[in-house]
């Protein structure tokens, strides 16, 4: 007997619903692509207990007649790939034709649809992938497909479901990342006949941007645009002024379709070089237009990721395309521009094409070692290292790199950090000033300190908040004018869970409708600070590590942002009394030589490493 068994159509089915369809956003992610894919110009979703019990999406796209609607319900029935060629140019958001029928195999299914050719439209009925009912239907142009009772015939994945508000974040999330990058397309998201959210459609992609992201962003939001070689980038960044405390803001397009790639994230970050701590987040919709048989879209069966020809120059091209769009929100209006407007071709294309030429002539006279230049750059003090790889030609990145005699400072080894000096503390130290108004330069016996002077007052504020919140309630004060936060749905949900334990820290929040807050009061040691950026990293914080009501470790971590937001910040100039004032209060904490978040907040050099340095002495 045969060990080997084709599986029936509908255990098949489930399997292919276990690759595409993992939750209820998973769901909604399927269809909506399949409207848009349809030119729909309006989409509806509506959601009952966060799509557990209820999925519906309705669209006025172009439709199906009955013959259409019975074939989309079949595996690896699709109308838009035909042959081999047309899996190297996908053009279409969904192709595949797993969607509806892994859809169907696992929740009660219906499907009502009438193209503009149709005098009724066509309802197909399916309950765990088998069909109960095909009928004719009174139905406008478009489609409607409700997904009932999702995994109700596979216990297993229904149990790893999270909770309603969980699952519906998910789904909050999952349309304003399509809607961000359909601008044009309008969009509403209902939850138990509530709205959620509604984006109108609009021909400026900016407000669509400023919808999903926050309408206080506006002023801080620039554009990048690259443009070569039927290679466009296109979107929006924001200033370093503007972070996150995760990469929750960063939204990627190729083709129009939402992806996840590392490559483009990597050019992203590089691009704000010397521009973010670690730990910080820019925001970022970034928009990749290449032709269609120059990404491979089919690499996972949710269509998330996405596979380059060419690699290295999508990473340059967004690079460059970020890195100049921050190099005009820095430059003053009569500074020169870095690239010339006539140039060909960027500058690392240029160098990359001479190391190239340099490389091939080497190899012609028979060297074998695989070269590495040092290219003189016109600022001072730096040079250009460009690596070869003899299988990739394209340029990754261009490194500045300090000059030998920097280097060797950098490398000096300092003495191990011991206790600064005995039977003396900070408060002790002569201040001799601030270097780049960043660190307090002191002396201390024969030693050189610096202290950094975000760091410690960073560790000040922290000690200062836990202690008043552990013991007596934290001074407060109302604000004159309460302000308004705009939240994305998880974030607002996580909120309203936070708003009572802020509340002990001297921080008062109140629901203001939907996904908008009040502040109405802050702890007297914030009065000042950017309360919408404290608030927001607070939430995305709790969102990405965890939060439980009453928890001091999330409390814990609540504290340290507040204590970074209210502290002293690197390049701001302190007078000589608030310098020694900062080092006597840091004399006051328990845990004075490390900030909340474990960086040293000082460090010291003694007269001997110095004069080995200058080499006075060997």
């Amino acid at each position: 007997m045969s060990k080997i068994k084709i599986l029936p159509e509908i255990l098949s089915n489930k399997i292919a619903a276990g690759e595409v369809v993992e939750r209820p956003a998973s769901v909604v992610k399927e269809l909506v692509e399949n409207a848009l894919d349809a030119n729909s110009t309006r989409i509806i979703i509506d959601l009952e207990k966060g799509g557990r019990s209820l999925i519906r999406v309705a669209d006025n796209g172009s439709g199906m007649g009955r013959d259409d609607a019975l074939l989309s319900i079949e595996r690896y029935a699709t109308s838009k790939i035909y042959q081999d060629q047309d899996l190297l140019a996908i053009k279409t958001l969904g192709f595949r034709g797993e969607a509806l029928p892994s859809i169907a195999a696992v929740s009660r299914f219906s499907l009502v649809t009438r193209d503009v050719t149709s005098g009724s439209g066509t309802e197909i009925v399916l309950e765990g992938g088998k069909i109960k009912k095909v009928s004719e239907v009174g139905a406008p142009t478009g489609t409607m497909v409700t997904v009932k009772q999702l995994f109700f015939n596979t216990p297993a994945r229904r149990k790893f479901m999270k909770t309603v508000n969980t699952e519906m974040s998910h789904v909050a999330d999952t349309v304003a990342s399509i809607a961000l990058g359909q601008p044009d397309v309008q969009f509403r998201l209902a939850h138990n006949a509530k709205t959620v959210k509604s984006w109108s459609a609009t021909v400026d992609p900016l407000e669509r941007v400023t919808d999903v992201l926050g309408r206080e962003l506006k002023k801080d939001l620039h554009p990048i645009e690259f443009n070569r070689n039927a290679l466009s980038i296109s979107g929006w960044i924001a200033s370093p002024r503007v972070t996150r405390s995760t990469s929750r803001g960063i939204y990627f397009y190729v083709n129009g379709r939402i992806v996840r790639d590392r490559i483009i994230q990597h050019a992203l970050f590089e691009g704000y070089t010397q521009r973010l701590v670690k730990g910080q987040f820019p925001l970022a919709v970034v928009r990749i237009e290449v032709p269609f048989d120059q990404v491979d879209v089919n690499v996972h069966p949710t269509k998330n990721e996405v596979r380059f020809v060419q690699q290295s120059k999508i990473h340059a091209a967004v690079k460059r395309a970020v890195a100049e769009a921050l190099d005009r929100v820095d430059r003053p209006n009569w500074a020169p521009t870095q690239f010339s407007a006539s140039r060909s071709a960027p500058e690392e294309f240029r160098i990359a094409e001479e190391v190239k030429s340099e490389f091939r002539r080497r190899k012609g006279e028979g060297e074998g070692e695989k070269p590495e230049f040092g290219l003189q750059s016109n600022g001072p003090g730096t040079r250009r290292k460009i690596a070869v790889r003899e299988d990739n030609w394209n340029q990754w990145a261009t490194e500045s790199l300090p000059e030998p005699a920097t280097r060797n400072l950098q490398s000096a080894t300092l003495p191990r950090q011991s206790p600064i000096w005995e039977k003396k503390k900070f408060g002790d130290l002569r201040v001799i000033g601030q270097l780049h108004h960043t660190y307090i330069v002191c002396e201390a016996d024969e030693d050189l300190v610096l202290i950094d002077q975000h760091a410690a007052h960073e560790r000040i504020l922290f000690e200062q908040i836990s202690r008043r919140s552990g013991s007596a309630p934290p001074a407060v004060q109302q604000l004159l004018i309460p302000e308004t936060l705009d939240l994305g749905y998880r974030e607002a949900d996580l909120l309203h869970q936070m708003i009572p334990d802020l509340k002990t820290l001297g921080l008062e929040i109140e629901p203001f409708g939907g996904n908008t807050f009040v502040i109405k009061s802050v702890p007297s040691l914030l009065v000042g600070r950017e309360l919408k950026a404290l608030v927001r990293e607070m939430v995305e914080q709790m969102a990405a590590v965890g939060w439980a009501p009453g928890l001091e470790k999330a409390l814990e971590h609540c504290r340290k942002i507040m204590a970074c937001h209210g502290a002293i910040r690197a390049n701001q100039p302190l007078a000589v009394d608030q310098l020694k004032g900062l080092l006597q209060q840091l004399d006051e904490c328990s845990n004075p030589v490390h900030c909340p978040h474990g960086r040293p907040t000082w460090i010291r050099w003694d007269l001997n490493t110095i004069e080995k340095l200058f080499n006075r002495i060997v």
